[in-house]
């Protein structure tokens, strides 16, 4: 088990900074994931014997650090869920992308999911996928960009960036031709903005990318 990095809890909600490299949710491969270590954290914190409600209300990509909010009843859970669906909830990243992309701009695509991949179409099939984003650095042909999501399609940063020619470090399934280390890829999941699902209180939960990072003070 890896150290669990908490950013905030409550009797309703536990936010956390998802390491790169970790699974949101079990799948095939049989790798513990983050659900299971916030479970068993949570069982072992309330000394319950059975098994304890943790709702996983969104998801990051495995290779993508950041917060992440789960949902310690099921009304947080559903909630939070609506949120998402309504698109209520305000994503903000951050990513190293190759090359000296333009100062800022919106990126509006249409987005088709292909299995374990996607990509961009333009005969209409896909979903709509909008983005916009401002460079905040650039140094040795690496800019470091933030990202404000307004849809969240699969894989929706990558592909777009991709796209436009300024693929995430690391990120060799979209273009990238550089190694980032512990086979992570540049995009960190900085800030979200929530209601909270009781109080109705605006709160924003945000982390920091890894020391790793080069360009982040």
């Amino acid at each position: 088990m890896f150290p669990l990095d908490i950013i905030y809890q409550d009797n309703h909600l536990l936010v956390v900074n998802k390491p790169a490299g970790v699974l949101i949710q079990g799948d095939k491969s049989g790798d513990k994931s983050l659900y299971h270590h916030v479970q068993h954290y949570l069982k072992t914190t309330l000394n319950k014997p059975g098994n304890v409600y943790l709702g996983l209300v969104h998801r990051l990509d495995r290779p993508v650090s950041g917060v992440v909010v789960f949902a310690k009843t099921s009304k947080a859970a559903s909630r939070l869920s609506e949120q998402f669906r309504k698109k209520t909830i305000k994503k903000s990243y951050i990513a190293l992308v190759k090359g000296k992309i333009p100062t800022s701009g919106t990126l509006v695509d249409q987005i088709e999911r292909m299995g374990v991949t996607s990509r961009i179409v333009t005969d209409g099939t896909g979903k709509d996928a909008k983005l916009s984003y401002r460079r905040l650095l650039y140094q040795k042909e690496i800019s470091l960009v933030e990202i404000q999501l307004e849809t969240g399609r699969h894989h929706q940063i990558r592909i777009q960036f991709s796209n436009l020619g300024f693929p995430i470090l690391g990120d060799f399934r979209y273009g990238s031709k550089e190694k980032f280390p512990l086979k992570a890829i540049a995009l960190h999941a900085h800030s979200l903005q929530i209601t909270h699902p009781t109080t109705k209180e605006s709160m924003i939960f945000s982390s920091n990318p890894s020391e790793l990072w080069p360009l982040v003070p």
